[in-house]
This record gives C-alpha cells, structure tokens and sequence, in this order.
C-alpha cells in the first residue's frame, strides 16, 4: 500500500470510483479505500435506470443536475468501455408510464406538463396505444406517458468500469480497509488511519460512503444526515418473443426493466429499515403482485434471483455535494438516493473539479450540507 497520496476517497462505491477516474484523467493522485469488496453494496444491486423523469417533479436544482449528468452518458459510455475494456450494456430502451386507474389520468397528464419544460421528449399514448407498443401491458392500462429517450445501463458493470479505467490511469483501490481514526492540523486533515495498521498521508479527502455516511460524523466531527433505506428486487426471466418485453415499464410505484441477458428487473421497495438487508415475503410479494398486476403475462415467469441493497437517504432526498464545514481539505459526494448511477457521471467530473480548482459549480451550489443547519435544527 502506498504511503501518500494526493487525494484519498473513502468509500468505493460508484460515485467513489467514478470521482477516482475524473481526478486520474487530471493527473491527480488517488486512492479509494473501502471497508468491504469495490462496488459491492448499492453500486451492484442498482438497476442502473438512467430515466430522470421520474425523480423529478419538474424545473429546480436536481433537474439541472441530473439531466446534466444524463446528458453525458451517451459520450461517456463508449470512453468508458475503452478505458476499462468493460462492456456496459447501454441502450436507449425508452419507457411508459402507465395507470390503470381512469381517475389517475388527470394526474399523470399533470405530471407530464410539469416535465415538459425539461426538454425531454415525451407522447402521450391511450391505452390500446401503449398495448401496441408493450403486448404484455394489462387490458386495463388506460392512459400512459411514452418517453423514448430514456435508458439503462449494467450498474455493476459500471463501478467495474469506473474502478477498473481509473486503475489503468494509476489510481490504486484497496477493498477491506476500515477508516479507524485520522490525524489533522488547522482544519485539514493529514493523515487517515486505516485497519490492518496501515495508514496514508493525503492533502485531500473525499468522503463517498454511502448509506455507512454516518461512520463519518465521528472522525469528521460533524454532522452527517444520510440514512440506509432498504430496497428489494428480483429478477424475472423475460417471456419468449414476440411477447418480450422492450421498454422500461413504470406504474405503481414500481419498475420493470427488460436486460439484455434475457431478464426483467423488477424494483423496488423503499424502506427504512436500518442496515437489515435481508429479503422479506411481503416486500417480494408487493413486487411481484404489482408486476403482475401491470403485465399478467409475467404470472408464469421464472424468479431468476432476489437480492436488496442499501440506499443512502437524506432527509430531502437530495445529494450532499461539495465541501464539509469546517474542513479546509475534505469534500462530501454522499447521499445520493436511488439515482447513485445516474449521478455518478457528474458527480465525478464535478467534484474532481472541485478538489483541483476549489471552486464550486453552480450545479452544485444547491446541494451543500448547510442547508440542514439552515433548515433542521436537529443539524443545527
């Protein structure tokens, strides 16, 4: 293990790694630290959605972010895969946003006026409409939103990705190393401790730990408001052609994502239950009762798999982006909810920016730890 470095990254999630390759394409020093495997926790159970409409309920701050870093993909995709020699399984599939309901049109039809200022194109499709589009959609899906820009990508694959090109470029990661204490001077902190009696000197330090951010609020001496929030998923194998399922599917209040290994990803729970990761019954059963609701054929699918991570929450459900008070030298990239993925591309250019120039963008002005002081006295 290397002694020093220019900046170390706690937490080698895909906003960790992804912050790791910007730095090494500036010529930075890094190393990302984790207490478990690279990209092991919410990185790899994502479904790697990159369909912003849902996470917003029209113009604002995270809209101006997170189009911004939807915006980047399509570039980024393919340098990507040539830096890290990973295949990312991108695809402009487009989605639907149905309801049954025929008292619920009113308000997706509302929804769909409030995205309409975000650019992004958008047709509204009568039932029978959709039904042309999506076979398996249920005969009593009246109305639906089609929003063809929309995509996904192979969220394991990407912090593979990430991890793997910024190590071509000279970062080093190293998995199983616990944060256990850190050395400071007038406000920047110096040296970080790790487990196994290791320990780096650095000029910088990013924390990116995801829903484990609390085991920072110690060492940093600040506070730090990111929660875990529970998310169940499975994996259904897809209905032979022509009934396969080709666009990501939303509607009450889950999706359905079609993958190209013959699969359709079905998500996902939210619930605040600690750092308890294990499935429950009636949290799949909520899934699967709901998809099969939306598409009946899927009643005679096979379950391929089942698995749940850990989203990192705040108490806005908004990232926490830029530099920690008090601090002179550590930056926060935390608290990125169910859109870790879909942020990691801006994420990472911006907070490399960040650390090389110290000047914050104004897309991340809004999203400052501060405004929990400001706001909630619990932070006060």
């Amino acid at each position: 293990m290397q002694s020093t470095t220019d900046v170390l990254i706690i937490g080698g999630g895909v906003i960790g790694c992804s912050i790791a390759y910007s730095l090494r394409k500036l010529g930075v020093a890094v190393t990302v630290v984790d207490t478990g495997e690279i990209g092991a926790e919410a990185s790899s159970a994502a479904a790697g959605l990159l369909a912003p409409l849902g996470s917003l309920s029209g113009p604002g701050p995270l809209a101006d972010l997170l189009l911004a870093s939807w915006s980047m993909f399509p570039a980024l995709v393919p340098e990507l895969e040539e830096a890290s020699g990973i295949h990312l399984a991108y695809e402009c599939s487009g989605s639907l946003r149905v309801v049954r309901n025929p008292k619920n049109v009113a308000n997706l039809r509302k929804r769909m006026q409030a995205w309409q200022p975000l650019g992004l194109e958008m047709q509204w499709l009568t039932g029978d409409e959709a039904r042309w589009r999506e076979p398996l959609l249920a005969p009593d899906i009246t109305a639906a939103i089609f929003a063809p820009e929309e995509s996904q990508i192979s969220a394991p694959q990407v912090v593979k990705a990430f991890a793997r090109a910024a190590v071509n470029l000279g970062a080093e990661l190293y998995p199983h190393h616990q944060v256990i204490g850190a050395v400071s001077h007038t406000n920047n902190i110096t040296k970080i401790r790790l487990s196994q009696g290791a320990a780096i000197d650095c000029k910088h330090v990013i924390v990116a730990t995801g829903a484990w951010t609390c085991d920072m609020e110690s060492l940093l001496d600040i506070a730090l408001p990111v929660i875990p929030q529970r998310g169940q998923m499975l994996a259904l194998k897809q209905p032979a052609a022509p009934l396969a399922l080709k666009h990501i599917i939303f509607g009450e209040a889950i999706y359905l994502a079609p993958k190209n290994d013959g699969t359709i990803v079905v998500g996902a729970t939210r619930e605040d239950a600690g750092f308890e990761k294990h499935l429950t019954a009636g949290g799949i059963a909520w899934l699967l009762a709901t998809a099969i609701r939306l598409l009946p054929g899927l009643a005679g699918a096979a379950i391929d798999q089942m698995w749940a991570g850990l989203r990192p929450k705040t108490p806005d459900n908004l990232p926490i982006l830029g530099k920690a008070s008090r601090w002179q030298n550590v930056t926060l990239a935390v608290g990125h909810g169910s859109i870790g993925v879909a942020l990691s591309a801006i994420t990472g250019k911006s907070i490399a920016e960040l650390v090389v120039t110290g000047n914050v963008l104004a897309l991340l002005a809004p999203f400052t730890a501060e405004r929990f002081a400001v706001n909630d006295l619990r932070y006060a």
